[in-house]
């Protein structure tokens, strides 16, 4: 009896230790979550300090509102298991240049920028014109060229030799697609994040189409328009109101996240949305895509991102569950699990 008594209280000690250890990792990850929020979140006030007040006019309703074989991933950290081993040292190419969506900047990316260094690889966050830091005023980029500038100008100065990983977030995948095509030779693969892959002499804007209305309409009927250049001139952006936000982005966000997003979200500028994108293919045709799609997505349906994949053909499609129009909030470790598993194929 008196053994029994012991081996049990021996148990319990091991238990208990074993779930000190669990707890203090778990605190030191919370931990690390919050100094990277507070981090975020510094530079989003600090950014909303600086930027430039817009006093147009601007509207207050939205208008209306593969062959290959698919992965289906779920959050690794919600069933306990952890992301696997990873050696960058196997790997030729270590840069993956982050390049956001309509609204957001470089700060969106903060929890995938941890992932990706922690993993040893080395992630660039870029703020396109007009957008995070970036204090050009939005109504004043009208091409495509112009918005995707400081992306195109960060691989003109690349090293020769060297060669990135692109990942395009929603619009962000149209200046992903006009790098591909300006600098093949400098891109070794291409990851459209519910993005915008679109065709050539397609619109950015005409994928969401489904969500807003044709580009026409939009550009008559939605009443979250833009006018910089006065009423009686064409608009120059638009951006939604905080309620419409969180339910097209951020249904599965996290609050924290989400407050983050509604403090630094900027205005978008509209030329780039309307402009038709010439692709060709000698040269973004010869380029490495790769799709993730987000199946609680209510931005971009995961309608809407099949048909993109069926008809630009990637060279593989990923999916994660449970994630909104924007995974580096909502699944962040999906997120990362599946930029990690592209960047190791050879």
């Amino acid at each position: 009896m008196g053994n029994k008594i012991m081996s049990m209280m021996k148990k319990d000690s091991k238990d208990g230790s074993k779930s000190k250890r669990m707890n203090r990792s778990q605190r030191k990850l919370l931990a690390d979550e919050e100094m990277l929020h507070r981090r975020a979140l510094s530079m989003a006030i600090h950014q909303t300090q600086l930027s430039q007040r817009f006093d147009g006019s601007m509207s207050r309703r939205v208008g209306s509102t593969s062959t290959r074989k698919q992965r289906t991933l779920s959050d690794p950290f919600s069933n306990g298991k952890q992301v696997p081993d990873f050696s960058s040292e196997s790997l030729t190419v270590k840069k993956f240049v982050l390049v956001h969506g309509e609204g957001f900047g470089a700060w969106c990316w903060y929890k995938i920028v941890a992932s990706l260094d922690e993993s040893g690889l080395s992630p660039i966050t870029v703020d396109l014109t007009g957008s995070g830091f970036n204090m050009t005023d939005t109504n004043t980029v009208s091409t495509l060229e112009d918005y995707s500038k400081p992306l195109i100008e960060y691989l003109e100065n690349l090293p020769e030799e060297d060669k990135v990983i692109l990942v395009g977030h929603s619009t962000g995948g149209a200046s992903i697609s006009y790098a591909l095509e300006r600098f093949p030779e400098k891109i070794s693969k291409a990851i459209f994040v519910c993005a915008t892959m679109v065709s050539n002499g397609q619109r950015p804007f005409d994928v969401f189409s489904e969500e807003l209305g044709s580009a026409e309409k939009f550009m008559k009927e939605s009443q979250f328009l833009i006018y910089g250049n006065g009423k009686d001139e064409p608009p120059t952006g638009f951006m939604f109101e905080k309620q419409h936000m969180k339910g097209l982005y951020f249904n599965q966000s996290p609050n924290r996240d989400i407050a983050l997003a509604m403090m630094s979200m900027r205005p978008v500028p509209l030329g780039p949305m309307m402009e038709k994108v010439t692709l060709t293919a000698e040269r973004y045709g010869k380029g490495r895509r790769f799709y993730v799609q987000t199946l609680d997505d209510l931005a971009l349906s995961p309608d809407v991102q099949e048909k993109l994949v069926r008809e630009n053909s990637p060279e593989g499609v990923y999916k994660i569950k449970g994630s909104d129009h924007s995974p580096f909030f909502s699944k962040p470790q999906s997120l990362h699990k599946i930029l990690l598993e592209i960047a190791q194929i050879p």
